[in-house]
């Protein structure tokens, strides 16, 4: 049974941080704890900290200090194999990794990086590691700038030299191909290889092969004059400013970099204009040469401004610094969220994960980590495409989700709104998003709006809505985007990040009204504790349940927490636990479990309790000692709004959880509101989880 898989290569830059992540990403979603192991790195801590390893331990949040990631730094390793040889380094290696094995319920390693001197002993280093920690291995190997017989011949070189070494090579992954070679290189391995070895061929994919403006700054060593807030733009042309302005603009393409001589002043202006201008593809940044500072009016225009692109003073000449931008190599890093979505996508797109998944041998454990949780949604999702409508379709983080939404290809997607106003959002935001993979509509213009006047008039004509008054509401986003999941337009929606709660559910309590059998619309988040998910429900919806309404809303949640994988174990809160407590509220909460004990004999269900009993071990064994709920309680019921919404939002700000919701439960069909506070994470899982409803459907 192996605990651990090795990532290896034979030259740099092969872009194993596509596997590793990918890897990371998907193991997490099958185990509790996972470690990150690379025997040998590149240079000492105190001077610079591996880029893959900060990565992937700040990505993922991984319970695992930085000095437990390594054995030995680049320069260690050399010394160790001239004064005691490659079994004394070994030895080492094997210590610190078994130290982790036990620890941790699987261990990624990385192989080195082959950078710098003493790349020759490092093919032969990987192997033995791999060997000596009975470790399968996944081949990374680069097709960059190779032909299709350079980059088969590589592949099985590397593959004859573990096989000849009895090291099981699970899977082959040829990163940076070029998309006229995969087909050829993909039948040659297959042809060629052992029967059952996975074959992954990953083209070259220029949003992560180009450097960003912080990279440019950091390898040029030149000074920021502007546009710090802005240094994560993507590089993927260069131009050199060095012809008239006319001429100039022709050249600019998307996310260009521009390279003049910094006395240039109608070269800055016109770069900042055409960056601005819609008509015009994005500027990324602009290099200014010859250690030129523009001169006093053009730095007191820019100073003035109130957003400017990076702008980076050098004192090399043009030649010699277009050169050095040619030659960077870009890079994941940690504060670089978007690439490290698009590897993570990448991966998922182009390797065969279920036939890895098959291949590995991974630990189960009991319950659901939120990593997990999180991995299991993005897949229900993606088992039956939904399509959602974003009301809110011209705000920033409605923006910046639809981008993720869409990368990770797990819903259909409408925004509702100006066309052109997104379009130049998406633009000034710098997102990655391709406008025609979704829908835009525009309300008042859209050819369903005169249907759905009609319609809202029809269905709320007997309580005084007149025609008029129709016209008017459907104008509204809210309204409109209601009435498209109504008609069938759409399976579903999210709203709530700039309006209330009121103002997103009040046309789905109007006309999409409850499921048959639910009288009360109640909600529940699911709260991402470090160790574990648990449910909360009503903490957005109901100020004041009665007995009947908490025993629904206590049903309802417990069908949620089934549907999304969590078995429910449910705690119905009050503020005295079992039968020592006496008064309105709390016997109201003990006739509400009652309920819920006579209409669903299956449940588990303890009640009343207080929060503390329910969810630790020890002081529900002293309160509640015969109850199968107390202490591990995973769906909590609280007693009305006031103690449910601060509950929820003390823990999210205490523990640092994070909070899905809320999910609206009970209507015919999904719609759900987000909190005016949310943030780009909150909006793409509230988006997931009203797909995943959607289904039911």
């Amino acid at each position: 049974m192996t605990k651990s898989i090795f990532i290896a290569t034979t030259e740099p830059y092969s872009g194993k941080s596509i596997v590793a992540l990918g890897l990371v990403n998907m193991l997490l979603g099958k185990a509790k704890r996972i470690g990150y192991f690379k025997p040998v790195i590149n240079a000492d801590p105190a001077e610079r900290k591996d880029a893959h390893i900060e990565t992937i331990l700040q990505y993922f949040n991984l319970d695992v200090t930085y000095d437990d990631t390594y054995a030995f730094t680049r320069p260690q390793a050399m010394r160790q194999m001239e004064n005691e040889g490659q079994g004394g380094m070994m030895n080492t290696i094997i210590r610190k990794f078994k130290k982790m094995e036990d620890d941790y319920d699987f261990t990624v390693i990385e192989g080195s990086d082959f950078l710098g001197e003493g790349t020759a002993f490092e093919f032969e280093l990987n192997l033995s590691i791999a060997k000596n920690l009975s470790a399968p291995v996944i081949i990374v190997s680069s097709g960059e700038n190779k032909t299709t017989a350079e980059i088969v011949s590589a592949v099985l070189n590397v593959f004859r030299g573990f096989l000849s070494r009895e090291v099981q090579v699970l899977a082959i992954v040829v990163n940076k191909i070029n998309p006229d070679q995969a087909e050829d290189v993909r039948q040659l391995l297959t042809d060629q290889l052992a029967e059952g070895t996975i074959i992954a061929v990953i083209p070259a994919n220029k949003s992560l092969m180009s450097p960003s403006m912080k990279e440019i700054h950091e390898n040029l060593n030149g000074q920021l004059l502007f546009g710090e807030q802005q240094l994560a733009n993507q590089v993927d042309n260069v131009v050199i400013g060095a012809m008239n302005v006319p001429h100039f603009l022709n050249h600019i393409k998307e996310n260009t970099l521009i390279i003049t001589p910094g006395d240039r002043g109608d070269m800055i202006i016109a770069a900042l204009q055409a960056n601005l201008s819609t008509s015009y593809p994005k500027v990324s940044g602009i290099i200014l040469t010859a250690g030129f500072e523009p001169e006093e009016p053009i730095m007191r225009l820019l100073k003035g401004l109130q957003t400017v692109i990076p702008i980076i003073l050098v004192t090399t000449g043009t030649f010699e610094t277009s050169t050095k931008v040619g030659g960077i190599k870009s890079r994941i890093t940690p504060d670089n969220t978007k690439k490290i979505q698009i590897a993570l996508s990448t991966f998922k797109r182009d390797v065969d994960v279920q036939a890895l998944d098959q291949k590995i041998v991974t630990f189960k454990s009991e319950g659901i980590t939120p990593h997990m949780f999180q991995y299991q949604l993005a897949k229900w999702a993606k088992k039956k495409i939904k399509h959602i409508v974003l009301p809110e379709g011209n705000e920033d983080r409605i923006l910046k989700a639809t981008a993720r939404l869409v990368t990770e290809e797990i819903v259909k997607l409408t925004l509702l709104g100006d066309p052109e106003e997104i379009a130049a959002s998406v633009k000034r935001l710098g997102l990655d998003l391709d406008l025609n993979r979704i829908r835009i509509i525009n309300p008042a213009k859209s050819e369903y709006y005169h249907d759905y006047v009609k319609t809202l008039y029809e269905l709320r004509r007997n309580k005084n809505v007149n025609l008029e008054m129709a016209t008017d509401l459907m104008t509204d986003v809210s309204y409109f985007g209601t009435m498209m999941v109504f008609k069938g337009h759409a399976d579903g929606m999210v709203s709530g990040a700039v309006h209330t709660t009121q103002h997103t559910i009040r046309p789905a309590l109007q006309f999409v009204k409850t499921k048959p059998g639910i009288s009360v619309v109640s909600s529940v988040f699911f709260m991402c504790l470090p160790d574990r998910v648990s449910v909360f429900g009503d903490c957005a919806v109901n100020p004041n349940p009665t007995a009947e309404q908490l025993s629904e809303i206590a049903i309802s949640s417990a069908e949620s927490s089934r549907r999304f994988g969590i078995e429910p174990r449910i705690a119905m809160l009050s503020y005295s636990s079992g039968s020592s407590g006496e008064g309105e509220d709390v016997d109201k909460v003990r006739e509400a479990t009652e309920i819920v004990k006579r209409k669903r004999p299956d449940l588990k269900v303890e009640g009343p309790i207080q929060y503390d009993a329910a969810v630790d071990p020890v002081v529900g064994k002293q309160k509640l000692p015969n109850s199968e709920v107390a202490g591990q309680a995973s769906v909590l019921i609280f007693p009305d709004l006031n103690t449910g919404n601060n509950t929820y939002k003390a823990v999210q700000r205490e523990t640092g959880a994070l909070a899905i919701g809320p999910m609206l439960q009970g209507l015919n069909k999904p719609v759900n509101d987000l909190s005016r506070g949310c943030t780009v994470d909150d909006i793409f899982n509230t988006v997931i989880i009203t797909a995943i409803q959607a289904q039911e459907e």
